[in-house]
């Protein structure tokens, strides 16, 4: 071995790693927040959860990802410490799909044609060539795009991987001999998978190793066991800062991986004693350590799946602190490294905020009538919870803005950061209108007749374009969004008569001057509720667009001749009218 061997290997290892973490970003891009959707759904069996654990693990190349994503679920209340159990166990069996994949490092070149293309060394080429004319050449969809990465971080990582071997043997690795001891072998498993931050790259060195028939099997089992404790280092320090139950989760993933490690080693050489496998003495291969990795994983899971319970009990000792109680209405700063499940998060989250609006401001209109004091206790808390929803998305979605993302899930942070302001101001106009109907139930108030009427109009008016504001917006419905505008025309109309009808009521004295104020300041409210519904319409017609100029499109819908427009205006100026 000399200097330059050296370079090689440090270059190939770093090759490998480049590639694999490229490959798995775009596999992540590729899944889409569906895949986590779906996590925090079928968890309820503790076999689903396995299964959908080495799922989305043996996709995503990654059972830290996988377990950083748990972690965050649980630290946001969405899943429970329970159901996160079965994922956990199912990301180690996952995580072997990659020792399986780089297996093809170890066929036989010298074969047939046929024999000769399996090998990535011969097929790696054409998939990097590919990667580069998707990535490069493809301007317009993202999914090739990531597609192209995938197949570049394959290229690249299988690239790394056949430096890595041929460096290999030219090194000498006779120190290897002292991880014959299992303890050592262990340890040094640990320590290997804490540095590289990956399982799967720890098991991929493993395997170069092998193909420069460097390591024997007495070698290579105690390395993987060791490097399966060594994958929960990335998962314990991501749940810094983290609450309780989320602690107890990456903490799972340790005791799981101690215990299966332990467990299998005590059987394991205790056999070896009994028996003396000859397997021991032979040189490893990439196969076969990928084998030995998935009989390991899975057999540790079989073991340890029976005893989850008593796992989470024992995390409960180590870890202490209350359970926290499941809410929906958390973002999870570890959610900012998948931009797909973040997007989708704050999705769910603005429709929450959207519908606690609509109902704060319904809530309020129904007090003029019919006031309470538990109603209007109801609405001002709502309206602090809104303003909570605001504060979270807003500061979430522009730290969320900062991470490379598909144009489409950036087109859709834009529309939802434009948003929820109108929500947030639709429900403090709730709060204005509901301190007018205390102000009319504390000084026993009543409108008169006419006035009443009319108000009725308005508040009929008002109540349908909230409606189909936030019908299209939860539906993402632009032929409902074009419903908006017209009906806040006549919202519009409406006041200003309103207005004008209510000054000839305080000069001919049918009203009085502190009425007048009440019934100004609701028909005022009313009017800028209907103006941020046509804020929301129109965001959502000039998405598609890729455009925000809300006066432009105003000003481009009302100089035109909309036949549409126009028939709609018409339509509801008979629906509301007050004549």
């Amino acid at each position: 071995m000399d200097f330059f061997d050296f370079l090689r290997f440090i270059g190939g290892i770093s090759l490998f790693l480049y590639g694999m973490n490229v490959m798995g970003g775009s596999l992540e891009k590729l899944a889409g927040g569906s895949m986590k959707a779906v996590v925090k759904r079928i968890t309820a069996s503790r076999i689903r959860g396995v299964l959908l654990g080495t799922i989305v693990t043996a996709v995503i190349q990654s059972s830290s990802a996988t377990m950083v994503m748990v972690v965050g679920l649980v630290n946001s209340g969405i899943m429970s410490v329970g159901n996160s159990i079965g994922i956990i166990m199912g990301s180690n069996i996952g995580t072997t799909a990659t020792g399986w994949l780089l297996s093809l490092t170890g066929i036989d070149g010298t074969g047939s044609f046929l024999l000769r293309l399996c090998k990535p060394s011969s097929f790696s080429p054409v998939l990097a060539a590919i990667g580069v004319c998707l990535c490069i050449f493809d301007k317009k969809s993202d999914r090739r795009k990531d597609i192209g990465s995938i197949l570049l971080g394959f290229a690249v990582l299988m690239f790394g991987m056949e430096t890595m071997t041929d460096a290999m043997s030219e090194i000498n690795l006779d120190i290897l001999t002292v991880l014959r001891n299992p303890i050592v072998g262990v340890l040094a498993g640990i320590l290997v998978t804490a540095l590289l931050q990956s399982v799967s790259a720890s098991v991929g060195v493993l395997q170069a190793m092998a193909v420069a028939g460097a390591v024997q099997y007495d070698i290579a089992i105690p390395l993987i066991m060791g490097m399966s404790i060594g994958a929960s280092t990335p998962v314990l320090i991501s749940s810094i800062g983290a609450n309780s139950d989320a602690k107890r989760a990456s903490f799972l993933y340790l005791l799981f991986n101690v215990f299966g490690t332990v467990i299998c080693m005590v059987v394991f050489y205790g056999l070896d004693m009994i028996f003396d496998f000859p397997l021991m003495d032979q040189n490893a291969s990439v196969i076969g350590i990928a084998l030995a990795n998935t009989i390991f994983k899975v057999v540790s899971t079989v073991i340890l799946l029976p005893f989850s319970k008593h796992l989470m009990a024992l995390s409960r000792i180590c870890i202490k602190g209350k359970a926290v109680e499941q809410k929906h209405q958390v973002l999870d700063e570890r959610f900012l490294p998948n931009p797909a499940y973040a997007v989708t998060r704050c999705q769910e989250l603005t429709f929450e905020m959207a519908t606690l609006s609509r109902n704060a401001l319904f809530g309020a209109m129904d007090l003029i009538n019919k006031y309470s004091d538990a109603a209007a206790r109801e609405i001002v808390e709502t309206e602090d919870q809104v303003d909570r929803y605001e504060d979270m998305l807003d500061s979430f979605m522009v730290k969320l803005s900062a991470h490379s993302m598909h144009m489409n899930e950036s087109r859709e942070i834009s529309k939802l950061l434009h948003c929820i302001g109108d929500f947030e101001r639709i429900s403090d106009h709730a709060l204005n209108i509901k301190e007018s109907a205390e102000e009319m139930h504390e000084k026993k108030l009543h409108f008169s007749s006419a006035a009443a009427s009319e108000l009725q109009v308005l508040h009929s008016a008002v109540r349908e374009i909230v409606e189909t504001a936030m019908d299209a917006f939860l539906k993402n419905d632009i032929e409902i969004a074009k419903r908006v505008e017209p009906l806040e025309q006549v919202v519009d109309d409406l006041v200003e008569r309103m207005k004008t009808r209510h000054v000839h009521r305080l000069q001919e004295g049918s009203c009085t001057m502190l009425l007048g104020f009440v019934f100004s300041d609701l028909v005022t409210n009313f009017e800028r509720v209907a103006d941020h519904c046509s804020n929301i319409a129109v965001c959502l017609i000039e998405t598609k667009n890729d455009s925000f100029e809300t006066h432009e499109y105003l000003n481009r819908l009302t100089l035109s001749n909309d036949r549409e427009y126009a028939a709609l205006l018409t339509d509801y100026a008979k629906k509301y009218s007050i004549e």
